[in-house]
C-alpha cells in the first residue's frame, strides 16, 4: 500500500493554489484594475475546476464509488465532499475583496452600478437598450404541464422566478443571451455600468405580463464537461474524427449539474424545486452576491483614458527581442551558428515565427513538420504553414482534436490547412499529443540539415506574451534527427520508438526521469536536483524524491499548481524544498535539471509530473547543450528560487507561507522584464554600423526583388 504521510489529495492542493491566486487581489503591490483580474481568474479556474476535476469525482462516484485516491485514500465521494467544503469560504473570500475593489474602484470613476443605484436618465437609457437589443432576443419560458422544465445551458447565467397568474404558481425562467456583451457601459464621463444579467432580473416582470413576480434571483449551473472521447462507446474512422468531435461538444452541454449558484438566499420551496429539477443536493448549492463570471474586468482597460490607465494597471510591457538575436538577419543562419533559446513572455515569439516564415520560401526546405495543440483565434503561424505547403514544401501538422475547450477552434484550423494542402494527422485514440516540437529539413549540397524547435508552452501567440514558457531553436543536427524519427512514429502510430537524446512519454520519459533521480540518489550528499514544473501527481516520480531526500539529495522544486507531495516531513522529505510563484504572468515553463557542474543534465519539457504526462500523452523533453542557453536556465531556476515577494514556500501541513522579506526583494518575473530590456538596450548600443548598414541594404534588396 503507498505510503501517503508525505502526500496530499491533488483537488485540495489546487484549490490552495487557486485560493493564492485570489489573494493576489488582496496584494497592495498589485495595482487596482490588476486585482480584480485576478478575481476573474480565480472565478474561471474554479469554473474549469467543477466542470473537469469535481465533474470526473462525480462520475466516479456512480461507476467506482470505492475507488481510492492513491495518495489521500479518500473514496470519490469523500473527495467530493472535501471539495465542497473547501470551497465555501473560497465563496466567501471573494465575496468580500470584490465588495472591497468594486469600492476602491468608484474613487477612480469605475462603478459596477445596480439597477437601482442608477440615475434617472441612465434608467431611461438602460429601458431603450432593453426594449430595442434585449427583449428582441430573449427567450422567457414558463414551466407547466404544457412546458417542459428547459435544459439550462452550462455556465450560461439564468434568471429564475416563482410567478403567479392568478390562483396558479409556476416557474418563470430566461437565460441571459450569450450574443449580448456582459456589462452595458452608461452614457457620461465615468465609467459607469451595469452587469447585463442585474439589466435583465430588472426588467424581468416585463417579459411575463399578467403575472406577479413573487421572489426572483439570477442563477447558473455548472456541469460535468469531463468527457472522454476515447470512452465513447461507438466506432470511428480517422476521416471522421472531425465529426466525432462536434458530437462531444455537443454532449458536453447536457452533461450532469455538478454546482448551482445562485445570487441570493431563495425560499425553502423555491430551492427545493431547483434541487429536484437539476437535481443538485445543498452541498452543490453556493450563495453568492459576487458576479459569478467576472470575465469583462478585462474590457474596462479599454475605455479608460492613459493617466487611469497608468494608476489602475501595470506598466505596459512589449516582449522583447533576445538580445543576441539580430531581426534583420536569416534566423535560419543564426540558428545554424548556435542554439537560441526564447524565453516567453519576457522576449518575443518573433524569431520563432519569423524562422517559420524563412522556411516556407527558402529553396532549400524540403518540410515542415509540427505539433499543435492550442493556437491564438488569429494565428500568424497557420499563415505560414498554409504559405509553405502552397509554395511546394511537404507540411505535416499532427493537431490535436481533444485540447480541452479548444476542439471546436481546432477542428477549424484543421480544416483550413488541409484545404491549403497540408498533410493532417490527428494523433493516437488513446494519447493526446501534447508535445511542442517542429522540424524543418533543409536539403543543403545534397545533404540533408535539420532546424528544430521544442518548447514547453502551445504556439500560442496570445498566451506567448502572458504565461512564462521556453522556446529552443536548435541546428543540432542530434536533436533533429531524434525529431525526424519522432515525426516518422506519429505518422505510422508508434508510441514505441527509440531515441537518443529526446525524452518522449508515453515510451521512455517517465522511465529516463526516474534514472537520472536513482544516479543523484546513488551520489547521496552530493546529489542535487532541480525542477520547475506546473504540478506534480505521479506518485511513481513522488516516491523517488521521497527516496533522495531519504539519502541526503538536496532537492529544490518550483511547483505552480498542484503538489502532491509534502516537503519537510520528517524521515521522509526533509531534505526537499518546494515553492510557487503566481505573479503578473502564468509560470508554465518546465525545466528539469539532475546533477550539478559539467555532468549535470538538463531538460526543457512539455510535460509536469502528473500521471495523464507520463502515462497517458505524447510529450518530449529535450536536452539542452549549448552552454550559453543552459546558462540562461539556471538564470531562470536562480531567480525563481530567490523570488521572496511573489514565491510561497509549501509547507508540510499543505499550506504556503511567504518568505522573509527582511533580505532585499527579489521578484522574480520583474527581474527577468527588467534582464531582457537590459539585454535589448546593450545589443541596439553595441550593434556595429556596418550590421546595421547591412541589414538596411538587405531591407532594400529583399523590397526591390519584391
Amino acid at each position: 500500500m503507498t505510503d501517503q504521510s508525505f502526500m496530499q489529495n491533488r483537488e485540495l492542493s489546487w484549490l490552495a493554489f487557486n485560493d493564492r491566486v485570489l489573494s493576489e487581489a488582496t496584494d497592495e503591490t498589485v495595482p487596482l484594475l490588476e486585482r480584480l483580474k485576478f478575481v476573474s481568474i480565480f472565478s474561471s479556474n474554479l469554473d474549469e475546476f467543477f466542470m473537469i476535476r469535481a465533474g470526473s469525482l462525480f462520475d466516479l462516484m456512480h461507476v467506482k464509488e470505492h475507488a481510492l485516491d492513491k495518495r489521500s485514500g479518500w473514496s470519490p465521494k469523500e473527495q467530493l465532499e472535501a471539495i465542497y467544503s473547501a470551497v465555501r469560504p473560497l465563496y466567501r473570500k471573494k465575496e468580500q475583496i470584490c465588495a472591497a475593489l468594486e469600492k476602491r474602484l468608484r474613487v477612480h470613476g469605475i462603478c459596477c452600478l445596480s439597477f437601482d443605484e442608477l440615475e434617472n436618465s441612465e434608467k431611461k437609457f438602460c429601458t431603450q437598450y432593453f426594449n430595442s437589443t434585449v427583449a428582441p432576443i430573449v427567450s422567457p419560458q414558463i414551466v407547466d404541464n404544457h412546458h417542459p422544465f428547459p435544459h439550462l445551458r452550462n455556465a450560461v447565467l439564468h434568471i429564475g422566478a416563482w410567478v403567479k397568474f392568478k390562483s396558479r404558481e409556476v416557474f418563470a425562467v430566461t437565460p441571459v443571451p450569450e450574443v449580448l456583451p456582459p456589462v452595458l457601459f452608461l452614457p457620461g464621463g465615468d465609467l459607469r455600468y451595469i452587469l447585463m444579467e442585474e439589466l435583465l432580473a430588472a426588467f424581468f416582470d416585463t417579459l411575463f405580463p399578467g403575472y406577479t413576480i413573487e421572489e426572483k434571483v439570477i442563477f447558473r449551473v455548472t456541469r460535468n464537461a469531463d468527457i472522454n472521447p476515447d470512452d465513447e462507446a461507438f466506432d470511428f474512422d480517422n476521416d471522421d474524427f472531425r465529426k466525432k468531435m462536434k458530437k462531444v461538444l455537443k454532449q458536453r452541454m447536457r452533461l450532469a449539474p455538478v454546482r448551482l449558484e445562485l445570487s441570493q438566499p431563495i425560499s425553502t420551496a423555491f430551492r427545493g424545486y431547483l434541487k429536484e429539477r437539476l437535481p443538485v443536493t445543498d452541498r452543490q448549492i453556493f450563495i453568492t452576491s459576487a458576479p459569478p463570471d467576472l470575465g469583462y474586468a478585462f474590457s474596462l482597460a479599454d475605455k479608460l483614458p492613459e493617466g487611469k490607465r497608468r494608476a489602475l494597471l501595470y506598466p505596459a510591457f512589449t516582449p522583447c527581442l533576445p538580445g543576441d538575436f539580430h531581426p534583420r538577419e536569416s534566423v535560419i543562419q543564426q540558428v545554424q551558428r548556435r542554439d537560441r533559446l526564447l524565453s516567453y513572455p519576457f522576449e518575443s515569439m518573433a524569431p520563432f515565427l519569423q524562422l517559420i516564415q524563412e522556411a516556407s520560401e527558402d529553396p532549400a526546405v524540403v518540410s515542415i513538420k509540427i505539433t499543435i495543440y492550442r493556437l491564438a483565434r488569429q494565428a500568424k503561424l497557420v499563415d505560414y504553414l498554409c504559405a509553405a505547403a502552397e509554395h511546394g514544401k511537404d507540411v505535416t501538422v499532427l493537431i490535436e482534436l481533444r485540447a480541452r475547450f479548444d476542439e471546436q477552434h481546432n477542428i477549424d484550423w484543421s480544416e483550413r490547412l488541409e484545404d491549403a494542402g497540408c498533410t493532417i494527422l490527428y494523433g493516437f485514440e488513446e494519447y493526446k499529443v501534447h508535445s511542442k516540437i517542429c522540424l524543418i529539413t533543409r536539403r543543403e549540397h545534397g545533404k540533408v540539415r535539420y532546424i528544430t524547435q521544442v518548447g514547453t508552452g502551445n504556439y500560442n501567440e496570445k498566451t506567448a506574451k502572458q504565461y512564462t514558457d521556453l522556446s529552443l531553436l536548435t541546428a543540432d543536427q542530434r536533436i533533429g534527427a531524434d525529431a525526424a524519427e519522432f515525426f516518422k512514429n506519429m505518422s505510422i502510430g508508434n508510441l514505441e520508438g527509440t531515441y537518443r537524446h529526446l525524452l518522449v512519454a508515453p515510451s521512455s520519459l517517465k522511465s529516463a526521469v526516474l534514472q537520472h533521480m536513482d544516479a543523484e540518489i546513488a551520489k547521496r550528499e552530493k546529489g542535487r536536483i532541480r525542477i520547475k514544473i506546473n504540478s506534480i501527481t505521479d506518485v511513481d516520480i513522488i516516491e523517488k524524491l521521497m527516496q533522495a531526500s531519504c539519502a541526503g539529495v538536496q532537492i529544490d522544486m518550483i511547483v505552480r499548481g498542484i503538489c502532491c507531495i509534502l516537503p519537510g516531513v520528517p524521515g521522509k522529505t526533509e531534505n526537499l524544498r518546494i515553492r510557487s510563484i503566481v505573479g503578473r504572468y502564468l509560470e508554465h515553463s518546465r525545466i528539469y535539471c539532475f546533477g550539478d557542474g559539467a555532468s549535470e543534465s538538463i531538460y526543457i519539457s512539455s510535460a509536469d509530473f502528473m500521471t495523464r504526462n507520463t502515462q497517458r500523452r505524447v510529450e518530449i523533453a529535450c536536452p539542452v547543450y549549448d552552454p550559453a542557453a543552459r546558462a540562461k536556465l539556471h538564470a531562470i531556476l536562480d531567480a525563481c528560487l530567490a523570488d521572496n515577494v511573489k514565491a510561497r514556500a509549501l509547507q508540510c501541513d499543505g499550506s504556503y507561507r511567504p518568505f522573509d522579506r527582511r533580505a532585499p526583494d527579489m521578484d522574480s518575473q520583474q527581474f527577468l522584464m527588467d534582464e531582457a530590456l537590459a539585454h535589448q538596450a546593450q545589443e541596439a548600443e553595441a550593434e556595429p554600423p556596418a550590421r546595421k548598414a547591412g541589414g538596411f541594404l538587405r531591407v532594400l534588396k529583399t523590397f526591390f526583388q519584391k
